[in-house]
């Protein structure tokens, strides 16, 4: 399991990169949700580079999805793997189904623009959710 953060950088380009918790100690409770959906997919989704809406955490409960960035890093998530999708400007991301999926949609909001607050509370409390579900 890991958790991942895919999000656009001063270049234009989006990044992605894995989070460790160890080194995240201002990790607290998540209180930034906007909206949450747990949502089944066909495993015919093929997506070229697009950015988001909004920020969201995608925590995948079955299935396996391949995101590509702009500067050309690729990753396969699987079941207990959580994305963190900062990604709303810039290039955005491409998405390819490799098979029929599920997954924990929490669209996040953020009331005082502190992303990196906003992030660290939904990474700890998806992970705790995370594993709840896992282990049933």
């Amino acid at each position: 399991m890991g958790i991942y953060r895919v999000f656009a950088g001063s270049d234009g380009e989006s990044h992605m990169e894995e989070l460790r918790l160890e080194e995240h100690p201002e990790l607290g409770a998540l209180t930034n949700i906007n909206e949450v959906r747990v949502q089944q997919f066909d495993g015919t989704r093929n997506r070229d580079f697009n950015p988001l809406p909004e920020r969201r955490l995608i925590i995948h409960l079955s299935g396996e999805v391949e995101i590509g960035t702009s500067d050309g890093s690729r990753h396969v998530f699987r079941a207990g793997d959580i994305r963190l999708m900062e990604d709303v400007t810039g290039r955005g991301h491409a998405h390819v189904d490799r098979s029929p999926s599920s997954a924990v949609y929490v669209i996040l909001k953020d009331e005082d623009g502190g992303e990196s607050r906003a992030r660290a509370h939904a990474v700890l409390g998806m992970r705790q959710l995370t594993e709840r579900v896992l282990s049933r």
